[in-house]
């Protein structure tokens, strides 16, 4: 019945009114209540704060501040074998595995279209046909900052506009398309392993989506597909990230969607929907000989 009554919710309520309202008063300063809040919310999500940079609550002057808080250097060691990739953030994996020709699983009797998750654009989804996948799950209580799996020269950064629907287990069970319904900032990367796409997915009360080289994306929500491009290696104004550092954040909980494209990796064994996983531990090993790009 509670379950019912969360979804039903999920349907009804105003959703962006009350992200937008969320996103406000988490931008807010207000001294003693904004830290009454944070440590509310550190108590009741059971937050770890000794791997923050700063571990007291008093340190944050906002909300949002405290949800994007950085971690200490040596919190996440990232993984130096350059033949090994990495998750890209904490969390929980909703599900992973092989791209059935152009279907990506949600969850049990749920999938979805590489073409509706990349916005329509074909020639971008024809180059993970039949590739892998990986959607993890950032709860409250988790790091909020997304990370890149291994080096990668940033090429496009597409803004969908969307619904936003919760991206907890139980809306991925029960809301058909839920990932290519909601509002989501797809960033596709150029790597030696071949293509890569990382996308951000937007929730209810997820307040902001900020990438490390646009700054804040969304809001503002104007319905609006919105389309950016960057030059090759090498290039002026060219964007590139090493394995480990930060591609962007969620100012509260949403999901990350990682796709390769076929042939070029292999995800980690041990990996499985459910699996409870932290930034910088192995997600997949790149397969030998694979014709490879050039980065």
């Amino acid at each position: 019945m509670l379950d019912r009554i969360k979804l039903g919710l999920n349907y009804l309520l105003p959703k962006k009114a009350l992200t937008e309202l969320a996103g406000w008063g988490a931008s807010k300063r207000a001294g003693w209540l904004t830290k009454a809040v944070i440590d509310v919310f550190v108590w009741f999500y059971k937050v770890d704060m000794s791997e923050a940079q700063k571990p007291y609550t008093a340190s944050y002057r906002t909300f949002n501040d405290f949800f994007v808080r950085p971690l200490r250097d040596e919190a996440r060691p990232v993984i130096t074998d350059p033949n090994q990739l990495i998750l890209p953030a904490d969390g929980t994996i909703s599900q992973l595995g092989h791209i059935d020709g152009m279907r990506i699983f949600q969850a049990k009797g749920h999938s979805y279209s590489l073409d509706a998750l990349l916005a329509g654009n074909h020639a971008m989804a024809a180059q993970f046909h039949d590739g892998e996948f990986v959607t993890t799950y950032l709860a409250p209580r988790d790091y909020h900052r997304v990370h890149m799996p291994c080096n990668g020269i940033l090429r496009e950064m597409i803004y969908v506009p969307g619904d936003l629907y919760s991206v907890n287990p139980l809306t991925a069970q029960n809301v058909p398309n839920l990932f290519a319904r909601n509002e989501r900032v797809i960033c596709y990367f150029e790597t030696e392993f071949g293509p890569l796409v990382q996308i951000l997915v937007g929730a209810t009360i997820v307040g902001s989506i900020e990438t490390v080289w646009s700054g804040t994306v969304t809001p503002p929500r104007d319905g609006v597909i919105k389309h950016q491009a960057w030059p090759a290696a090498n290039e002026d104004g060219a964007v590139v990230l090493l394995k480990g550092q930060e591609m962007g954040r969620f100012k509260l909980g949403s999901t990350v969607i990682t796709l390769f494209a076929p042939g070029k990796i292999t995800l980690a064994d041990n990996l499985a929907a459910g699996s409870k996983v932290r930034l910088g531990q192995p997600l997949a090993t790149t397969i030998p000989h694979a014709e490879v790009e050039t980065v």
